[in-house]
């Protein structure tokens, strides 16, 4: 993996497309309509507080959550901008009740990638100015090209990715992503548009001080868990950890990548399946860990190997610093 002072995001797809197993110019098609949208997506989050786009849309997605309004316009972006490319032959997203077949423009079905997204992940805190994100991960069909799309293309376990990444959009918005050959960011120059390569080869520290869960549903929480929480909290060594959990999975796993630290969602007696969606995010977000020297499990099993089942499928989560997650799974292993 090739890495230069100053180079854009561009050139970095150009220069490094050999080291990616499928076809070069479709997934740097892709990667360039994802950086389009987040562009025009950035452009929106920046302005939200001076125009009527705040606030909630009236409308509720599948996950009966309701929509903000810039949850609808980002998911409206993204949507579009990879429909027009001639690569997807399918779409995922969080705020959709089903799947969208993309058909090519010779409407022979000739394209061969699907992506699934979370357009506007921690959107709730939009209205408050703290950090959003979009979460993105790519898979080759397994249908036969030259047919419509079907459940099957997007129910593939997380370690068929061919590709998975997240824009940050923060003091500065940031683009990072994988195609399984390590982990780069790339931050936006808002002045001209462009995307700069500024973090290469991101990397979880293997150890880390910073925990970050809502432990304000400790009460609900796995024997396990609350354990973990208790040793992180104990006097001792490097403990007791640091507490920070933003409540943006974006902005949680983007911060303790950087400065070494886990994540958690536990599933608890209130949310039995956990909360976090299989395909929108912790699938792209434990492509991610995993690249980044981190690990990622669903707290029985690597959460990339779990099959899924259904669209809007949701596990229990946990990710980050290679021994802190290692360390958790000690104390989760003790009530299995």
């Amino acid at each position: 993996m090739q890495h230069k002072k100053n180079q854009t995001l561009g050139e970095f797809i150009i220069e490094n497309q050999a080291s990616f197993q499928y076809s070069s110019g479709e997934l740097s098609k892709l990667i360039n309509a994802i950086r389009l949208a987040a562009k025009v997506v950035n452009h929106e989050v920046n302005k939200a507080g001076l125009v009527d786009i705040l606030g909630k849309a009236g409308e509720t997605n599948i996950q009966g959550e309701d929509q903000q309004k810039l949850d609808v316009f980002a998911n409206e972006k993204f949507i579009n901008t990879l429909a027009n490319r001639e690569i997807v032959c399918g779409i995922a997203s969080e705020e959709e009740d089903d799947f969208i077949t993309i058909n090519s423009n010779d409407e022979r079905h000739q394209n061969k990638y699907v992506v699934l997204i979370d357009p506007l992940d921690g959107s709730s805190n939009v209205d408050v100015n703290v950090s959003v994100g979009t979460i993105f991960s790519i898979y080759r069909r397994v249908t036969p090209v030259g047919t419509p799309v079907t459940l099957e293309d997007f129910l593939q376990p997380g370690n068929q990715q061919v590709a998975a990444g997240y824009v940050v959009y923060g003091t500065s918005t940031m683009l990072v992503y994988t195609t399984g050959d390590g982990v780069n960011g790339f931050t936006l120059n808002p002045a001209i548009g462009t995307f700069y390569l500024s973090h290469p080869n991101m990397q979880f520290p293997e150890n880390g001080t910073i925990y970050s869960v809502n432990e304000g549903k400790y009460i609900h929480f796995h024997q396990g868990v609350k354990d973990y929480i208790k040793y992180c909290q104990q006097e001792e060594g490097d403990r007791p950890y640091t507490s920070r959990y933003i409540g943006s999975l974006v902005s949680d796993f983007h911060r303790n990548m950087i400065k070494g630290g886990i994540y958690m969602y536990p599933k608890s007696s209130v949310t039995q399946e956990g909360k976090l969606r299989l395909l929108y995010e912790c699938n792209p977000m434990a492509f991610l860990a995993e690249q980044a020297n981190g690990l990622a499990t669903g707290g029985k099993t690597r959460i990339m190997d779990i099959v899924p089942t259904e669209l809007h499928q949701r596990v229990p989560f946990f990710c980050g610093s290679r021994n802190m997650v290692e360390k958790l799974q000690e104390f989760l292993d003790k009530y299995h």
